[in-house]
């Protein structure tokens, strides 16, 4: 049997996706910018795709700008905000400190330039605070930039009440919103977002291919320089099919939210209470504050990279935390962000499921990764030292 349990770092491309991509490869391939007719049609394909990104965010379609993914959108939203923040003198930005790395890194980097970072802490339970929020906006705060649900641990944030408390106080709202986009309701009117970032092979898109929302009247600044694509905005020939292949996909995932939220939730609830059974294993995160396909466990004594090599050799596809850090050794950001300590954030398993995944392959799955983490702890010298009592259980 072999199973996808990773759709958080990416998804099967849908059939409805893949036809909407087929005619702008070899039918309707004309360069947009173009004055003649086969140039027209694309242009008037992509107008067609802004309008339906546009619609099911519910805003307008000229506050629509198409990105090659979700970092690339994180990144001009936040230089964006802190260029306008410069004219103003406002310097400060505040973030969270498990949001994902295309968010942190700009940070970093703005912070090298004069500007001051705020990075609240997370709870235990991965939620933020809007209280924290607002208590941490100053005079000088440009920018607000909270993740709408975590790619790792999957819980959702109190997105219209942060935003609420930015539009009071005068200060931009953005929120990299790559894990919720397809998968959860978002309303930018509604929960008070001034800019948005999400990609395509997140709810069944193709890669390279993702939105900035941005609200109308902010100022981008361009971080891609070229011609005068995306109202100039955004240099460079546009990815006409992965444009319309993104649009279908998006539409199509919109639709069937409701469906796909209580089948998946029923399936992660089923997951993570045959894992929570396994001995000093926790559940990271909120239970029910959290995507309805996420499923992010703790277990006491093993390493996480050892666990996924055991269960992809089952045939479980899976990871221990986000796919753009898949090659470092340290823990992750995350878990330590929500108090983990070091040992216990190195044996995390994160499941992301996607509505192809089954009652039989949870079973398998619940079956399967108990079996392995017996395993890895019947080797295990530092499960050996707790079990003999030299040293204390942390997950009790």
């Amino acid at each position: 049997m072999k199973i996808y349990a990773d759709n958080a770092a990416t998804t099967k491309l849908s059939r409805v996706s893949k036809e909407a991509m087929l005619p702008y490869f070899d039918t309707i391939y004309g360069n947009p910018s173009s004055l003649y007719s086969a140039g027209q049609e694309a242009a008037e394909a992509i107008n067609r795709a802004r309008q339906i990104i546009a619609k099911k965010l519910n805003c307008e379609p000229r506050e629509i700008y198409f990105t090659s993914g979700g970092s690339e959108a994180d990144n001009q939203a936040i230089i964006s905000a802190a260029q306008i923040g410069a004219r103003q003198n406002k310097r400060h930005i505040v973030s969270t400190a498990f949001e994902h790395h295309a968010v942190l890194h700009i940070l970093e980097k703005l912070k090298k330039q004069g500007y001051e970072i705020t990075l609240l802490d997370v709870h235990e339970n991965g939620i933020v605070m809007p209280d924290e929020v607002a208590a941490a906006i100053r005079d000088d705060t440009c920018l607000v930039t909270v993740m709408y649900a975590n790619n790792e641990i999957g819980t959702i944030q109190p997105i219209a009440e942060i935003g609420a408390i930015c539009g009071a106080k005068g200060v931009l709202f953005h929120t990299d919103a790559v894990q919720a986009a397809g998968h959860v309701y978002i309303d930018v009117k509604a929960q008070h977002i001034d800019m948005l970032s999400l990609s395509a092979h997140k709810f069944h898109g193709p890669k390279g291919a993702g939105v900035l929302y941005a609200k109308k009247g902010i100022f981008l600044t361009n971080i891609i320089e070229g011609g005068a694509q995306e109202r100039g905005k955004r240099g460079g020939t546009e990815n006409v099919p992965a444009i319309m292949g993104m649009a279908a996909a998006f539409e199509e995932a919109c639709a069937k939210i409701d469906g796909n939220t209580q089948k998946l939730t029923a399936l992660r609830d089923k997951i993570t209470e045959g894992l929570l059974k396994i001995p000093h294993s926790v559940l990271n995160g909120d239970s029910a504050r959290r995507l309805p396909g996420n499923v992010n466990v703790c277990f006491e004594g093993i390493e996480g990279e050892s666990l996924l090599l055991y269960l992809d050799a089952q045939g479980i596809m899976a990871s221990s935390g986000s796919a753009c850090t898949s090659g470092s050794l340290d823990p992750s950001h995350v878990l330590l962000a929500i108090g983990r300590p070091h040992e216990i954030a190195h044996g995390s398993l994160r499941l992301s499921l996607s509505e192809e995944n089954t009652h039989e392959e949870a079973e398998y799955i619940t079956e399967k990764v108990a079996e392995v983490v017996e395993h890895l702890r019947s080797m295990s010298p530092v499960w050996r030292d707790l079990k003999e009592g030299k040293k204390s259980y942390v997950i009790q």
